[in-house]
């Protein structure tokens, strides 16, 4: 735990920025964004690095937490109750379908960072089964290429990160769409440019 938390809480600041951009080159692409990618990837990371802080310290304590205790299964004399695994993979579960949900909020609506775990809630319960399949979706995408490494190793700086959360949200994009109004809101952001000298 010493070492846990100096390194989780750094870390995972360190990679919200990132992910945040990804997130918004991604939904930018979804939404045909006419600009060059690096264009775009420039303005998103202006725009969300200060936001993208605490929610990156939070995803990277909960990703060690999740990896110290994969690791104390490991370690343990005993193995553990299909109980307790079927709780540890629940809680990956649940924390992955609120991040594809919660990242997308935090790069497209400048709100408060309290009303996006509402609407993660209110928006799961909306569209349960197919929120499920997304985060299912992502610890499968992950597994291949454990169980067929090091034949995926290959495809590791071809599809990286980027696949499966473009895949995600290409899922789920027209549900979003419905809910949050997302291409509505950016007509209505391009027309107002459009007028203004």
């Amino acid at each position: 735990m010493l070492v846990l938390l100096p390194c989780s809480l750094p870390g995972g600041m360190i990679a919200g920025p990132f992910l945040a951009g990804m997130y918004d080159d991604l939904l930018r692409g979804l939404r045909d964004d006419p600009r060059p990618w690096w264009d775009r990837c420039k303005q998103s990371w202006r725009q969300n690095w200060r936001g993208s802080l605490i929610p990156g310290a939070l995803l990277g304590l909960f990703a060690g937490v999740c990896t110290f205790m994969a690791m104390l299964f490991w370690w343990a004399e005993r193995s553990p109750s299909p109980g307790t695994v079927a709780i540890y993979l629940s809680a990956i579960l649940v924390a992955l379908m609120v991040n594809t949900l919660y990242w997308p909020q935090l790069v497209l609506f400048r709100r408060k960072a309290s009303i996006r775990p509402r609407n993660c809630l209110l928006f799961c319960a909306r569209y349960l089964w197919r929120v499920l399949g997304v985060g299912l979706l992502q610890p499968g995408y992950l597994a291949v290429f454990v169980l067929f490494a090091p034949w995926t190793l290959l495809l590791l700086p071809i599809l990286g990160v980027w696949y499966i959360l473009f895949l995600s949200q290409f899922l789920i994009y027209e549900q979003m769409d419905e809910s949050f109004g997302i291409e509505e809101m950016f007509h209505e952001r391009s027309m107002r440019a459009s007028r203004q000298p």
